[in-house]
């Protein structure tokens, strides 16, 4: 807030209100694109600009442990073992407000990835998805100013949303969608065929 009244409390509170909104800043010089422009701690507590997958294929899932859908880190491993060298970058978001079924702390979130599914696409701290706590990735994703064509509110652990190398929001995908679906796998490699 100190950077804002810096140049001026009315101009400063509009600047940090667009920060937080996630429009399109500068990283390095380089625009980065409106989905992209947030930092979130990740699970080790470090901070992880989203800037960086900039010109990536990314993949956002909310998580959870403790779910039905909880075997889908192995296909999201598997997909992401098979594509992050042509591009794809999987981002995984744990998240307790389903069902209480990430109910762990960061630390056994994150042994509990490694231990049961060898995870190693990066993951980040616990956050909410949904209502008014929601971090601002995911008001950004969700809203219908910011992501109009894919907007609303999470449904349950394991939605998906797709990012072209553009910074687009491309596609969103159910909970019930496996990443070993034929047809999400088709979207996902005519996205990294793009250039």
């Amino acid at each position: 807030m100190s950077r804002c009244i810096a140049i001026g409390f009315s101009i400063g509170l509009s600047l940090c209100a667009l920060t937080m909104l996630g429009v399109a800043g500068e990283a390095g010089g380089k625009k980065v694109a409106a989905a992209l422009n947030f930092k979130m701690a990740g699970l080790d507590g470090k901070e992880v600009d989203l800037a960086k997958f900039q010109g990536s294929v990314v993949l956002i899932v909310n998580v959870a442990s403790e779910c039905g859908y909880t075997p889908q880190y192995k296909s999201l491993q598997a997909l992401y073992a098979k594509h992050a060298k042509r591009g794809l970058v999987i981002l995984g978001v744990p998240c307790n407000q389903f069902g209480g079924q990430e109910p762990g702390s960061n630390k056994e979130i994150a042994e509990f990835c490694e231990k049961n599914y060898g995870v190693t696409f990066p993951m980040f701290a616990k956050v909410d998805v949904n209502g008014k706590d929601a971090c601002p990735l995911y008001k950004h994703l969700t809203g219908k100013d910011t992501n109009p064509k894919f907007a609303g509110t999470i449904g349950w652990n394991f939605e998906k949303f797709l990012i072209a190398r553009s910074g687009e929001v491309v596609a969103r995908f159910p909970s019930k969608i496996d990443p070993e679906d034929e047809a999400f796998q088709k979207v996902i490699v005519d996205e990294l065929n793009k250039k």
